[in-house]
């Protein structure tokens, strides 16, 4: 029988007490199941030193499973701890990508006696983690105003900040280079670039569509869509995943990206950082392992 630990953010929109019984009843059915409730992310090393045979399982959000991934990853703990997630926050994103059950006790379930599958990750010049996307620009601007929103609308809130930096922003002059190609050169104007190993950010909206998280290549797109009619098409065809259809989109892929430009304001895994003169990263293909269901 499995050991793991269900690691349970108290801040998580769906981590309900009704909705933790229900869950920890699953997995107990299935697996010897230890439980910690964090209000302090710094809280976790504590958790994982005091149970370390056990394998963690997020209850909680995008958020918290990069906390998670970063925590192992310091304490080069990676190749040794099969991660496991309940998807519980307002984006859930990844969870999306590769296929996890949005009901928690189905998730569950998949948590307690699925397989693990092997993941890459994306990795900044700093040490920094991406398990998911790292997006610049008009998506950044978007997080931004979608914050304060997300109490209210939820899953919705970053639509509506979408909406609104898409009306107001004009784009950045940024250079983008993915293996040593120049994808942009930094004299025209750049609306959007997306660097993705999962499929979609903000809670469904497709960014990488053909992302997959584990074939050692980060998907990038770049949207040159920075007129008024152009960044509406763009906006409207992201949330259906066809933006990359336009001609004004560039789509590659490749191991290594680096973004150059003034004022740099980064997005990776929902975390706003910047602003920073340039950045670069890489893809670390196999770093980790999660219980989810095994790509077709």
């Amino acid at each position: 029988m499995r050991r793991l630990l269900a690691i349970v953010n108290a801040a998580a929109g769906g981590a309900g007490d009704d909705v933790v019984a229900d869950i920890m009843t699953v997995l107990h059915e299935h697996a010897d199941t230890a439980q910690v409730r964090l209000d302090d992310p710094g809280a976790l090393a504590k958790a994982l030193d005091e149970h370390p045979d056990r394998d963690p399982v997020v209850l909680g959000g995008d958020g918290t499973l990069h906390t998670l991934v970063a925590t192992l990853s310091e304490r080069d703990e990676l190749a040794t701890r099969t991660v496991g997630l309940i998807p519980l926050g307002t984006g859930n994103d990844l969870a999306r990508g590769l296929g996890i059950p949005l009901d928690p006790v189905e998730a569950a379930r998949a948590a307690a006696s699925g397989r693990p599958r092997p993941l890459d990750l994306l990795r900044d010049d700093e040490g920094g983690i991406v398990v998911n996307a790292v997006h610049i620009g008009v998506g950044v601007e978007a997080a931004r105003t979608a914050t304060p929103l997300k109490p209210v609308l939820r899953r919705f809130a970053y639509a509506v900040g979408s909406l609104v930096a898409g009306a107001r922003t004009k784009g950045l002059p940024l250079k983008v280079e993915v293996d040593g190609q120049v994808v942009a050169d930094g004299r025209r104007r750049v609306l959007m670039v997306g660097i993705g190993n999962g499929t979609s950010i903000g809670g469904g909206t497709p960014l990488t569509p053909d992302a997959r998280p584990s074939d050692g290549l980060a998907d990038v797109v770049v949207s040159f869509a920075t007129g008024p009619l152009q960044r509406l098409m763009y906006g409207v065809l992201l949330k259906l995943g066809r933006h990359t259809e336009r001609p004004e989109v560039v789509t590659v892929r490749g191991t290594r990206v680096h973004v150059s430009g003034p004022d740099l304001h980064v997005n990776a895994d929902g975390e706003l950082t910047g602003p920073h003169a340039a950045r670069t990263w890489t893809v670390e293909p196999h770093a980790w392992r999660m219980v989810a269901p095994q790509a077709a």
